[in-house]
């Protein structure tokens, strides 16, 4: 019956957009609420779930996609990012831009949370799809896929070193094997899947990052462009190798931790941006201002609709019903290496949230890790893997995408969510070749 409930919600939800064109935030919230209720939550505590969800989803994302929609606006703006995309469209070539997109996604990813290189990397892809004239999404997708390829499955991002924490894998040994896996299935869920979804002229939502076309001589040059794109992820990699060969007595691992978490990594980046690539190019203080007003302008439905998103992904959590599926898996004789992905998928198909379906799985399927002998490091990766399955409208990163991208629910399905689906696949079978191996 809960599971039933949640299917009903998720029809509803599409009927209230589709069919009645209402608003996304509003949708989701009306299913956030009905749900609840159906699923036996008293009503107050429904509500108490819904603000929670929007607050828990919005707490760190807001400021991170705020101050990444500054940055990216800064970018866009002075024509660096311009700048960034002419040069790797003449270094690989339009046939062969979506590798280039990919390889920088893949760098970018290593060193940072999804969604910050999200922001981060979105006004070059729309410089490139504009000046190629290419679909945005033909460019964007290769790009997302690598952000959450590398979000899932290597260290030091937080989802593999919290899991791996749990089962007990070394995270030389996460990071050896997710290579091998993450590679090949980057190749095949972005530039091979690129050319198979054909979604015509997507553009951002809100205008974000458009901007006019900027003379060459205008331009940054490309260290400076490059320079300053890359502050983000060079602070939270330092910090996140500092967390790793720095004693905690040091008093300068606390300071790397400040300025390397996402919050304060954007927060530095919009003022030395605000300097490198306005100020001290002749702009003015009000012009920087103005464009800054603006990108927050942008988002303003961006976030409420993730927060939406975030507040049925909460009412599922709070309502029993991960606890409920991890019932039915459990006593299952199959492979434990199948059984976390499965019930990572499971999870992430009925609550949305990758994160809450990986360590779930991670504390249900435990002891199997001693009892089976089965590689720590492998039972990582199948786990990341099915959590990122099917990514859909409970999950605040399908309206991220959907959002940005300018998409309709459809064109979101068939694009992001196939995607992440060919990712968690992907993940599973190069699991169990290496287990074979």
């Amino acid at each position: 019956m809960p599971l039933l409930i949640v299917v009903i919600g998720v029809i509803l939800l599409l009927l209230l957009m589709i069919r009645f064109k209402l608003n996304a935030f509003i949708s989701l919230i009306i299913v956030a609420l009905f749900v609840g209720i159906l699923e036996g939550m008293p009503a107050v505590k429904v509500v108490n779930s819904v603000q929670n969800g929007v607050g828990s989803t919005l707490g760190h994302l807001s400021l991170v996609i705020g101050f990444g929609a500054m940055f990216g606006k800064i970018i866009a703006d002075s024509g660096a990012a311009q700048r960034i995309s002419r040069s790797l469209i003449n270094k690989f070539g339009v046939k062969r831009i979506q590798w280039a997109v990919v390889l920088t996604g893949f760098i970018i990813g290593i060193a940072m949370f999804y969604e910050v290189g999200f922001v981060l990397l979105i006004p070059i892809a729309v410089s490139i799809a504009e000046y190629t004239e290419l679909p945005l999404i033909y460019i964007g997708l290769p790009m997302a896929v690598a952000l959450s390829v590398t979000y899932g499955f290597l260290p030091p991002n937080p989802g593999p070193i919290a899991i791996g924490t749990i089962y007990g894998a070394s995270v030389s040994s996460i990071l050896i094997y997710g290579l091998i896996i993450a590679i090949p299935t980057v190749i095949v869920a972005g530039p091979v899947l690129g050319k198979f979804v054909k979604i015509k002229g997507s553009k951002p939502s809100g205008g974000l990052f458009k901007g006019k076309i900027i003379d060459e001589k205008d331009m940054p040059s490309f260290s400076t462009s490059v320079l300053t794109a890359i502050i983000p992820p060079i602070l939270m990699a330092v910090a996140a190798i500092g967390e790793i060969v720095i004693p905690k007595t040091w008093p300068i691992k606390n300071f790397l931790e400040f300025i390397g978490s996402p919050v304060m990594a954007m927060l530095i980046s919009v003022i030395v941006a605000m300097f490198t690539l306005g100020l001290m190019r002749g702009k003015k203080m009000e012009e920087l201002m103005k464009d800054i007003a603006e990108s927050a302008s942008g988002i303003a439905m961006i976030l409420l609709i993730i927060g939406g998103g975030g507040a049925l992904k909460q009412v599922l959590i709070d309502s029993g019903v991960g606890n409920y599926i991890t019932s039915i898996m459990a006593g299952s004789n199959i492979s434990p290496l199948i059984l976390a992905w499965t019930i990572a998928a499971v999870l992430r198909l009925a609550l949305g949230s990758a994160t809450v379906a990986s360590l779930t799985t991670a504390g249900l399927v435990l002891p199997l890790v001693a009892a089976s002998h089965v590689n720590p490091a492998l039972m990582v990766l199948a786990t990341g893997s099915g959590s990122v399955i099917f990514s859909h409208v409970n999950d605040p990163g399908f309206w991220m995408f959907k959002e940005y991208f300018g998409l309709s629910i459809g064109e979101t399905i068939k694009s992001w969510s196939v995607a992440e689906t060919v990712i968690s696949v992907m993940g599973l079978i190069g699991v169990l070749i290496l287990n074979a191996i």
